[in-house]
């Protein structure tokens, strides 16, 4: 009986536990009609498009600057239905997203002027404004 135990408390582990999205993944838009997301996970989301953003910059891969800045438009617009919102965020998450959603708009215009500068600086704005997302 105990043999049974173990390997069934790791089983329920294993399928309770869910691993965030890819990087690639996170690229991927969401269906128009979608349920409302986890903010903790739209949260990841965001911030793997950043990451594929700031590795993109690095590389000068302009169209994949473009794709991520547009996927995050959407994560950002997502956010405003997201369920599980911190109770910091509540109040405030309207104003948070449309803001990074902005953001998210000038960052793609700039990669499609391919202007290093004007990517520079809206990536920057970018991401300060998903760290003020953060949960803790």
């Amino acid at each position: 009986m105990t043999r049974l135990v173990g390997p069934g408390v790791l089983a329920l582990f294993l399928i309770g536990c869910q691993l965030p999205p890819e990087r690639g993944e996170a690229l991927r838009p969401l269906p128009e009609e979608v349920r409302p997301l986890p903010y903790a996970e739209l949260l990841t989301r965001a911030r793997y498009q950043v990451d594929t953003t700031t590795e993109a910059y690095l590389l000068d891969k302009w169209d994949t600057i473009e794709d991520s800045a547009k996927a995050l438009e959407q994560t950002a617009r997502y956010m405003v239905k997201a369920t599980e919102v911190p109770e910091k965020h509540k109040g405030s998450l309207a104003v948070t997203s449309g803001d990074l959603a902005k953001l998210a708009s000038d960052l793609r215009e700039a990669a499609r002027d391919k202007d290093a500068d004007k990517v520079k600086d809206a990536m920057t704005k970018v991401i300060s404004k998903v760290r003020e997302l953060k949960i803790d």
